[in-house]
């Protein structure tokens, strides 16, 4: 049953409509004055408000007024009920957003039918608007970012492309930490100087890689030298923007933590590797290291100078040099100049 709040000052015709309203299968709620009728009207949330104009304490007009501020009743359909009919007085309450406007004396119809009509148009209303929420409500679950490859979308759908010839700087050690980067094509690695000044190679990044991360709550600078093995494009999103998109994004937060998580245990593996392994396996690791970066397949070959090779096994280049120089003997790899072939993949694992 449809709610209709009426407020008329006059009693008796407020109860001779109400009478008309409730024998036509309405609720009627009633209020004297304008005053009252707005406290009502927040109070029982009717479906239609029938309001007389000229009242005591609150004209019609500051009803109308007073409800359209409230969010609870903006949407209320509203007919004025009054014997002033001078087009000006119509249009005043029209142009205030009343639905309709009838006039006294009225007909028992004309009351009805203005009432039927308004509450469907109401109903057809609130059907678009719940249809437009469904709508924002599907298109910001969309938008939601759920995984780190939605992430990815995300950098190359909003982020500046990069393109950095081969050994060249992406960024330097003590730089401010502006970006967060994905590689779209192409080869990185990631270098610290140590004390003696020998440069010591913290991690590799291939395609649709992140890399470039300091903090994301601190302005941090970075906290390593990034630099270009082979051409390679990135794109790059600011720390700022990534920020706030991983606040609105938990899941993806979450894939991100355990990103990092594997990345701090690769560099463990490593400096585990460069303290106690032998020579030949730190030699033989970075090989396959590299092999599976740079290719799809390790027989392919690798174009890598051996000081990158070196500074990621953490030893000196002269050394690299013997080791690599015994390998060809022993027919496991082949070199030519700055290129190299695995011959046997299986042995070289096994030196591993």
């Amino acid at each position: 049953m449809k709610k209709i709040l009426l407020i008329e000052d006059d009693v008796v015709l407020r109860e001779n409509t109400a009478e008309l309203l409730e024998l036509s299968n309405y609720e009627v709620i009633t209020a004297a004055n304008g005053k009252i009728g707005v406290e009502i009207a927040d109070i029982n949330l009717p479906d239609l408000i029938v309001c007389d104009i000229m009242m005591p304490e609150l004209d019609g007009y500051g009803v109308l007024e007073a409800l359209s501020k409230n969010n609870k009743t903006k949407h209320t359909s509203f007919i004025f009920l009054s014997a002033k009919t001078e087009r000006k007085d119509v249009r005043k309450g029209m142009n205030l957003g009343a639905d309709d406007y009838i006039t006294k004396p009225f007909s028992e119809d004309e009351l009805i039918s203005a009432i039927e009509s308004r509450l469907a148009k109401a109903s057809i209303l609130k059907d678009i608007r719940e249809y437009k929420e469904e709508i924002k409500e599907i298109k910001e679950e969309r938008d939601e970012l759920r995984s780190l490859n939605d992430l990815k979308n995300y950098f190359d759908d909003n982020g500046e492309t990069f393109h950095f010839s081969k050994d060249k700087a992406i960024y330097q050690e003590g730089n401010n930490s502006n970006y967060i980067y994905l590689i779209i094509s192409g080869l990185v690695k990631c270098h610290k100087l140590d004390e003696q000044g020998k440069q010591l190679t913290t991690a590799l990044y291939q395609e649709d890689n992140l890399f470039g991360y300091t903090s994301f709550t601190q302005n941090l600078a970075y906290q390593e030298s990034a630099t270009a093995i082979k051409e390679t494009v990135l794109v790059g999103l600011s720390k700022n923007v990534l920020t706030s998109v991983l606040n609105k994004n938990h899941k993806v937060t979450l894939e991100l933590i355990e990103l990092l998580t594997e990345d701090l245990a690769g560099v463990k593996n490593q400096l585990l590797q460069m303290a106690y392994s032998s020579v030949g396996k730190k030699t033989a690791k970075t090989i396959l290291k590299f092999a599976e970066k740079l290719n799809h397949k390790p027989e392919d070959q690798i174009k890598i100078s051996r000081n990158d090779l070196a500074s990621v096994a953490g030893i000196a280049t002269e050394t690299l040099i013997r080791t690599m120089s015994n390998f060809k003997k022993q027919g496991l790899i082949e070199i030519d100049g700055r290129t190299i072939r695995i011959l046997d993949l299986e042995k070289l694992q096994e030196i591993c």
